[in-house]
């Protein structure tokens, strides 16, 4: 009888440790489980990143930041936005690592040693006041708007009212960009001239008979977006090409990308990751290669 309590007292004790053991080698599990569902923190890159630049391309470049910083806790990506020019001027200068330009760069910049990284692509939206009836410009009218020969909405089928021309800075981008593209550089009659997006969608939307530009991605309630030659402004109108307005978003480096620090390697690299990829598409840009 002592025998078989013994061995019963063994039995017992063999599948406690068992037990013990398997939830042991759960629980080192979960942990790991855990930790890959926090997006695969890698502490083996450390140090910083600076950029500068465009304006427009400040949502983007928080949102790649804040997940890159994310994935290397060890990173800081710094960035201030002080207009396209200036963040390549600052990139030549070697002032920041990383250049943002909403526009595709001029020769004279490429020569001094920038490279175009272009990371998106983005629309431009035309934008008017809430108020205003006209849905659908075309490209003849918005050059016509811009270079002040219509200079009021009954021209175009809107209101017997004024037409207030708003636009960005010298330098900008996007202002750039909207430029070149109806062929207008030196030619448009801004009634005001804004030194940020933030700043042309604000004035639109509180000023009566106003038409303005923006990047499509910061578009919200305040304000109503025009259809150009009868095409909305959305990713697969710019995608399929039918969208005239639209233009790159470059991350400028001097020298090739090959050429610069593991950190700023990897951060292109993550870019053009999936992961990247969806960033760039969720705050309403189109994703390159």
């Amino acid at each position: 009888m002592k025998k078989i309590k013994k061995l019963l007292s063994m039995m017992v004790m063999v599948i406690l440790v068992s037990l013990l053991v398997a939830c042991s080698n759960d629980k080192k599990n979960d942990e790991s489980n855990n930790s890959n569902y926090s997006g695969n923190n890698d502490k083996s890159l450390n140090g910083s990143i600076t950029m500068s630049g465009s304006t427009s391309m400040e949502k983007l470049s928080n949102v790649l930041a804040e997940a890159f910083m994310t994935k290397y806790p060890e990173v800081i990506v710094n960035a201030e936005f002080v207009g396209s020019s200036a963040g390549i001027e600052q990139v030549l200068a070697g002032a920041v690592d990383i250049g943002n330009a909403s526009r595709n760069l001029k020769t004279s910049e490429k020569e001094a040693g920038a490279v175009e990284n272009v990371v998106a692509i983005d629309g431009i939206a035309v934008i008017v006041d809430k108020a205003n009836t006209v849905v659908d410009l075309s490209k003849d009218q918005l050059v016509s708007i811009y270079k002040g020969t219509i200079n009021n909405w009954v021209e175009l089928g809107g209101a017997n009212q004024p037409i207030v021309v708003i636009g960005r800075e010298s330098g900008s981008g996007t202002r750039g960009a909207f430029e070149e593209i109806l062929d207008i550089e030196d030619q448009c009659k801004y009634s005001n001239e804004i030194n940020s997006t933030g700043g042309v969608m604000a004035k639109v939307a509180s000023t009566p008979g106003a038409i303005g530009y923006v990047s499509l991605d910061i578009i919200d309630e305040t304000v109503s977006a025009v259809a150009l030659d009868g095409v909305a402004v959305t990713s697969d109108n710019i995608k399929a090409g039918d969208y005239f307005l639209s233009r790159p978003f470059v991350m400028a480096t001097a020298g090739e990308i090959s050429d610069q620090s593991e950190i700023v390697r990897n951060f292109f690299e993550f870019i053009s990751s999936d992961e990247g990829k969806e960033l760039i598409e969720k705050v309403g840009l189109i994703s390159v290669n």
